[in-house]
């Protein structure tokens, strides 16, 4: 039985987090969740949202970062940051177990 340790989140993800909440005026939290579909089997759904009932919560001086139960296993050791480049700015999934993703970098395949 392998063991599901749970997505780690940058302080720069925290931070773009806490700006945005800043900007909007109230703090809705980061929902990271995978989905059927995509080039390449699953697909990232990152998006803002309310906290549901059985949600991991990771929090860092009042952002919130939050994954569904269902979407845990996809994204255990994880890491979720925020990366701004030249192609754009967004939030960003480093997956340990994704053996393959295509160019878009929101579809992988285990």
């Amino acid at each position: 039985m392998s063991l599901t340790l749970p997505p780690k989140v940058t302080d720069r993800a925290f931070a773009r987090l806490a700006e945005i909440a800043e900007t909007a005026g109230s703090a809705q939290a980061l929902r990271v969740a995978v989905e059927g579909g995509g080039c390449s089997g699953f697909q990232y759904d990152i998006r803002l949202d309310e906290a549901a009932e059985g949600d991991l919560v990771l929090e860092k001086d009042g952002a919130k970062v939050l994954v569904d139960p269902v979407s845990l296993p996809f994204l255990s050791n994880a890491v979720i940051d925020f990366s701004d480049e030249l192609i754009g700015a967004r939030f960003v999934v480093e997956n340990p177990n994704a053996t393959s993703s295509c160019g878009c970098g929101t579809s992988f395949s285990i």
